[in-house]
């Protein structure tokens, strides 16, 4: 039986200026740093003789296919993607790179970030638009209550606030 899976769903084409930034740094990162280093590494272990038996050589050479990978699909996702660089007319709204701060039915309170699928950030609750939380969210106002269903169950929430800034002001 083959390893044959169908492809994803593809991934909504929205980024922060913040977002590209950073896809274009990583980019730039593996090409002048990190990928000549890895090539020079490779070439030292191939003059080390039989390249078989060799581990440093099999090693390089898996670590410089997933440069390359990463580098083919940095580049196809830049071109693909759509920089967003205004806010909405109406920030009254949930829409793309909003901040929401979201009441639960516990009193809990927690501001998420609706960003693109390439900078997601669960440490700092950066939500891809395309997940469950922040299609609910679309087009809701502050005072707006929801029940969404998530991996972990059906659960309630309170639209508390909606802005465009960063609250913490990074």
């Amino acid at each position: 039986m083959g390893r044959w899976r169908p492809p994803l769903p593809h991934s909504s084409p929205y980024i922060t200026e913040a977002g590209a930034r950073a896809l274009r740094t990583e980019l730039d990162e593996l090409w002048r740093r990190k990928r000549p280093e890895v090539t020079r590494a490779l070439s030292e272990a191939a003059a080390e003789g039989d390249r078989s038996e060799n581990a440093e050589y099999i090693y390089r050479k898996k670590q410089l296919a997933g440069i390359d990978r990463r580098i083919r699909y940095l580049r196809k996702r830049l071109e693909a993607v759509t920089v967003v660089k205004t806010t909405p007319t109406d920030t009254s709204q949930v829409f793309f790179g909003a901040w929401v701060s979201l009441e639960d039915e516990h009193g809990q309170t927690t501001v998420y970030r609706i960003v693109g699928a390439d900078e997601l950030l669960p440490a700092r609750n950066w939500i891809s638009m395309d997940s469950p939380l922040a299609r609910a969210l679309m087009r809701r106002r502050a005072g707006d209550e929801l029940e969404v269903d998530l991996p972990a169950g059906r659960k309630w929430f309170l639209v508390a606030e909606v802005r465009y800034e960063d609250p913490s002001g990074d």
